[in-house]
């Protein structure tokens, strides 16, 4: 399946944006009561769409071929976690964390060593 999304590059690009914009919506959404990115399944969110928004990222720009790109894709994404936490900062009843950046970070470095395996074992 990633070798398809690596070959229909516009259709990775298409997801990858998408990623994005879904991000940005929940990170606009606002929140009553307390903090919420304590629990678990604040983090598996965090862990889950940065997984996801560096994974096509990634396919988007290596392509499995251009790894120099790998470096883009991860800076990229890291800015892309920072931007989102500073929106928040912005967002009744949220908050900014670097906490969330680190895990958006573990997300997208899993991304990393997951696409990076598959194409060296090809």
């Amino acid at each position: 399946m990633i070798s398809w999304f690596e070959k229909q590059n516009l259709a990775s690009w298409i997801v990858t944006v998408l990623i994005g914009i879904i991000i940005y919506y929940v990170s606009s959404l606002e929140f009553g009561g307390g903090y919420g990115g304590s629990n678990l399944q604040a983090m598996i969110y965090h862990l889950g769409a940065f997984f996801f928004f560096g994974l096509f990222l990634m396919i988007s720009s290596v392509r499995g071929k251009r790894k120099i790109f790998f470096i883009f894709a991860i800076l990229l994404s890291a800015i892309f976690a920072i931007l989102d936490e500073l929106h928040q900062y912005f967002v009744p009843g949220r908050y900014c964390s670097m906490g969330d950046v680190f895990l958006d970070s573990v997300g997208v470095v899993f991304a990393f060593l997951i696409y990076s395996i598959l194409i060296e074992s090809r």
